[in-house]
């Protein structure tokens, strides 16, 4: 790829701004490609049971799983330990070199028959830490599950601790001036194209020989491996958003070695990458659309001049803020600018959330040109690391990687608008996020059913935006072991959110291997 010429630079805070794409917005093998199948069945023999954590495994992966763990307090975090364990850079050729994952745990509480094992968390992301996701979360796990589990996580390849992905975009991307979107509110793809040209050469630059190998079919692998080394016979996993593609691509690879698995905002893994952003573009407008409704019952709702105000009301006041921003910028710090293209992504961000006070503030603010507005509007706290690790592992899957020309994205633009009038144009131009990465995808969009693997539970809520409720029907339906969880509701995944009765069910799941009834809805 050739770097088009330029002689402006965008700052890491517009790139981050720009380039940020929603954490959770947040995706093995039975239909892969032959290569990899033939991989497949040389690394797992066809028929080979779990029956023990260090179930046989070739000889050149065998070093791998004969590692000693040296579990130490983490430095930061003394209630929790850490460690590192190497594992291959390539599954296929064990030879070739080693990568370096970060992981961290929370030994359980319980002794003797209360203990059932480790219990792995992924978060989603893709691109973010799984251990500083479980750091924030443990606590809030019922006394029970404490008591059962060793809480456990793990750095995904790429990504945070484990050996990264790193773009050096600081100092080895140079960007044309081009945002998201003009102040015309056309999209610029091309602009958007140049960005992300330039973007895929820094990584290629900087991580070249790890880009081909950081994708979801290898995290899996490292799953695998990390449930040996725990000494777990089966894998027992929770994952949320797009670590539920995780876990279902672990499904496909070992159906045998599952144990108890949650996947909680599920990602339908027969999707393309169009739909995942049509889909997603659908579902935001959906959420805001529910916030602003439930705005226009509040006497201080910032996007309506009354009680009562109707959600036409609301979009129409979006609509404008975007605009105005857009055309006169909000600047809070040096080198701080919000654009209404922020505005957009922070509004996202927090219809991710199942309470909208903050959102509330927020839009005010925003309204009154409050040059203090929280900092989060710049995107600012975005790391270019998770930048490079967000694209590396979404552009290996056909289901979460779009590779879009400027005028294939263009064409696509009406459809987006139809779908969500308010986040449709701002949505179409991830289609293009991929068109000019490195590396290829290796994982196809195609239906998991994961024959032979015990009862999964997957929960999904009716009103999530980055997920949609549809891909956890279309997820608990393809999986031959599927048992579908609904939570009617807002915002994004639904366990620790605030249901009781989510709560409960995943419980009693994770303790005793008891689904929720069939068409089981909590709200």
């Amino acid at each position: 790829m050739n770097a088009a010429p330029t002689s402006d630079r965008i700052p890491r805070r517009r790139l981050r701004g720009a380039l940020a794409v929603l954490s959770a917005c947040g995706l093995l093998l039975t239909s892969c490609t032959a290569t990899y199948l033939r991989l497949s069945a040389a690394h797992i023999p066809a028929g080979t049971e779990a029956t023990a954590a260090t179930a046989a495994v070739p000889a050149g992966l065998l070093r791998y799983y004969q590692q000693q763990l040296d579990w130490k307090p983490c430095p930061d975090k003394p209630a929790f330990q850490c460690t590192t364990l190497k594992a291959p850079l390539d599954y296929a050729h064990p030879d070739a070199g080693d990568i370096t994952l970060a992981a961290t745990r929370k030994r359980a509480t319980g002794t003797g028959a209360e203990r059932i094992g480790s219990l792995l968390y992924n978060p989603g992301g893709p691109g973010l830490p799984a251990i500083t996701g479980l750091w924030g979360v443990a606590d809030a796990f019922s006394s029970s599950v404490r008591a059962a589990y060793d809480l456990v996580a793990v750095d995904p390849r790429g990504v945070g601790d484990s050996t990264p992905v790193d773009c050096d975009t600081d100092t080895a991307l140079a960007l044309p001036k081009a945002g998201v979107i003009t102040t015309a509110g056309e999209p610029d793809f091309e602009g958007v194209d140049a960005m992300h040209e330039k973007f895929a050469d820094a990584c290629q630059l900087h991580s070249g020989r790890l880009l081909p190998h950081v994708g979801t079919l290898e995290a899996a692998r490292d799953l695998d491996l990390m449930r040996a080394l725990v000494g777990d016979e089966r894998l027992h996993f929770l994952g949320l958003s797009i670590g539920t593609y995780l876990g279902t691509t672990y499904a496909e690879l070992f159906p045998s070695r599952v144990g108890r698995m949650v996947l909680d905002g599920a990602v339908d893994p027969a999707i393309d990458g169009y739909h995942r952003f049509l889909d997603a573009a659908h579902g935001y407008q959906v959420a805001w659309e529910s916030f602003a409704a439930d705005c226009a019952t509040r006497a201080d709702c910032p996007v309506g001049h009354s009680v009562g105000h109707s959600v036409e009301e609301a979009n129409r006041t979006l609509d404008a803020l975007v605009a105005a921003l857009d055309q006169n910028p909000l600047q809070p710090g040096k080198d701080v600018t919000i654009t209404g293209q922020d505005l957009l992504l922070v509004v996202t961000t927090a219809l991710r959330t199942p309470a909208w006070e903050d959102l509330r503030v927020l839009l005010s603010k925003v309204a009154h040109r409050v040059t203090t507005a929280p900092q989060k509007l710049s995107a600012a706290d975005q790391e270019d690391s998770f930048l490079g690790s967000f694209t590396a592992v979404n552009c290996l899957s056909a289901p979460l990687g779009p590779r879009f020309t400027p005028a294939q994205a263009e064409a696509a633009l009406p459809e987006f608008v139809r779908v969500s009038p308010q986040f449709g144009a701002f949505y179409s131009t991830y289609l293009q996020w991929c068109a000019h990465w490195p590396v290829g995808p290796t994982q196809p969009s195609h239906r998991i059913t994961a024959p032979g693997t015990p009862p999964i539970l997957v929960v999904g809520t009716t009103r999530d935006p980055a997920t949609p409720y549809a891909w956890s029907q279309a997820l608990a339906h393809q999986l031959s072991s599927g048992r579908l969880l609904t939570r009617n509701g807002n915002g994004h995944t639904a366990f620790l959110q605030g249901s009781t009765c989510v709560n409960t069910a995943i419980d009693r799941y994770l303790l005793n291997g008891q689904l929720p009834p069939v068409g089981t809805v909590c709200t």
